[in-house]
């Protein structure tokens, strides 16, 4: 919805407020809303709040539970450069590890007492004469910023699939990103819809407790092996006591994850041999799991390239996929009724339990970000994106959105790491918004012409990338938007990314006062 400025002030904002709340208010309390509360306590700008929505933190790994969850790439990589963890319980930490690490971070930095929880921002309407934001939020208040540091993530928002009489179904339904604790799976007839890097995790670790499984695969997804295994006693010691040997680790787990997940696809004109390694490593996993099994392998090879969509690792996930009691279904869903799901050639599979793991809107208007946001010229950033195409300076700001950062914007995800991601736009919206102190400005806006010409040279950089030249038509990816763009993930290595945090000049910004 696009409203002028003159309207936007009838509908509350206050000409007359001169001084904010608070200098910088941060919404959410996951990785990015905490990264961005420690680097502005670091720079002694402590006048801040974060807002969060639920009644904790940890964000995504507060949120999803469901069986089996962990991180799909090593622990020692998906974690904070300045704040290793020794004490990771396996090579792949399990979801509850890395829902405990968080709240031992927001602990350790002295975070809680600037969370406000229970609390959700529904709108957020820039005032181009004060330079403030006001932020309309669900409890019926109002707030005043300076500036917002938006770090609601990515994958916040459960999609739910677009099939028939979905509603009808009168057995228990759930989605993998609202699991229900109290579900019981114990001889039950159990359906899964969706095969991405999700159900890779959900399916072995509940095919044991059902009675039969019935998995319904749309596009089959590139699996790896999973160099996984417990980390013992010994080594968590000597991780505590040498500091160097895990960061070394991490040194190496890094280079081999980048060369995997990043600098295959980013990459794909230049080195086109690392994605035809994967495509074979992956084959080769699922042959190795299934050797008995040759009726499967049709159906589960992808027909796109490597890293098209987000790949995982398992070790068990084809196996289990073979077991009698596992049913792989190729067949489109015609319909879902309420004793079970009908295939397009007729055949009904009775179910008691329905579970969604389709995934979640990303880079759709109502996501990023999560709430409404009226910029300078009274248009709301979402309509912006879904008209002109998803696109902001160095994935964190955007001309007509002034003394706003957002730490999950337009190409700026590293494929190796959200962390990686949340300290690279931490760094680059704190020494923005450090600048506007040391020059006494209220407001901090990028130049266009310096915005337009990075959005050309993402849109370059993207002709060598997979997503242009390797079938990613077929893959049914989430990295691609209704433009047909794949704003999700930063067409550059992360030391590249890191470094231009640290270093893009600040004259690209306007500084007013």
């Amino acid at each position: 919805m696009n409203v002028s400025y003159k309207e936007a002030i009838e509908q509350g904002v206050d000409s007359q407020v001169d001084k904010p709340d608070y200098q910088t208010v941060i919404i959410g309390a996951g990785i990015a809303g905490m990264a961005s509360g420690i680097k502005l306590i670091n720079e002694n700008m402590t006048d801040f709040i974060i807002l969060e929505r639920a009644g904790s933190v940890g964000g995504t790994w507060r949120d999803n539970r469901y069986p089996g969850i962990a991180v799909d790439i090593t622990s020692f990589t998906y974690s904070f450069s300045f704040e290793q963890n020794p004490n990771w319980s396996r090579v792949f930490a399990p979801g509850v590890d890395l829902h405990n690490y968080t709240k031992r971070i927001a602990a350790k930095y002295g975070l809680y007492p600037y969370f406000k929880f229970n609390i959700d921002v529904i709108r957020a309407v820039f005032n181009n004469e004060k330079n403030l934001w006001k932020l309309e939020l669900s409890d019926g208040s109002t707030m005043t910023a300076r500036f917002i540091i938006s770090a609601t993530g990515g994958l916040i928002s459960p999609k739910d699939p677009d099939i028939p009489g979905l509603r009808s179904f009168k057995g228990e339904m759930v989605h993998t990103g609202k699991w229900d604790d109290s579900l019981d799976l114990e001889g039950k007839r159990v359906a899964i819809i969706g095969t991405g890097a999700t159900a890779v995790q959900v399916i072995p670790a509940i095919a044991d407790k059902v009675a039969h499984l019935d998995v319904y695969q749309r596009t089959p997804i590139w699996v790896l092996k999973k160099p996984d295994r417990e980390i013992p006693p010994f080594i968590k010691s000597l991780f505590r006591n040498v500091p160097l040997l895990q960061r070394s680790t991490r040194i190496v787990t890094d280079v081999i994850s980048e060369s995997i997940m990043v600098v295959a696809g980013i990459y794909y004109k230049q080195v086109p041999w690392l994605v035809e390694w994967a495509e074979k490593a992956g084959v080769s996993n699922m042959e190795e799991q299934l050797p008995d099994r040759k009726d499967l392998w049709e159906a589960l090879t992808p027909k796109y390239g490597f890293s098209c969509k987000r790949p995982t690792f398992s070790n068990v996930y084809f196996s289990t996929l073979g077991s009698d009691h596992v049913e792989l279904v190729t067949n489109p869903i015609e319909k879902i009724q309420e004793d079970g799901i009908v295939t397009k050639d007729g055949t009904l599979r009775p179910i008691d339990i329905l579970i969604l793991a389709t995934g979640y809107a990303v880079f759709e208007k109502g996501n990023i970000p999560s709430y409404e946001l009226l910029g300078r010229n009274g248009q709301d950033i979402g309509d912006f994106w879904e008209k002109e195409r998803y696109q902001a300076y160095e994935g964190v700001s955007a001309p007509n959105y002034p003394n706003f950062f957002t730490i999950l914007g337009p190409y700026t995800f590293i494929g190796t790491s959200y962390f990686k991601t949340v300290e690279g736009n931490t760094t680059h919206a704190v020494r923005c918004i450090k600048e506007a102190r040391d020059r006494k400005a209220t407001c901090v806006e990028v130049k266009q012409g310096v915005h337009d010409a990075y959005f050309a040279d993402i849109q370059k950089r993207q002709q060598n990338t997979i997503f242009l030249n390797h079938n990613c038509g077929l893959a049914n990816s989430y990295y691609f938007d209704k433009h047909g763009d794949a704003p999700m993930l930063r067409p550059s290595t992360s030391l590249e990314s890191l470094w231009r945090a640290k270093h893009f000049s600040l004259d690209n910004y306007r500084y007013t006062r």
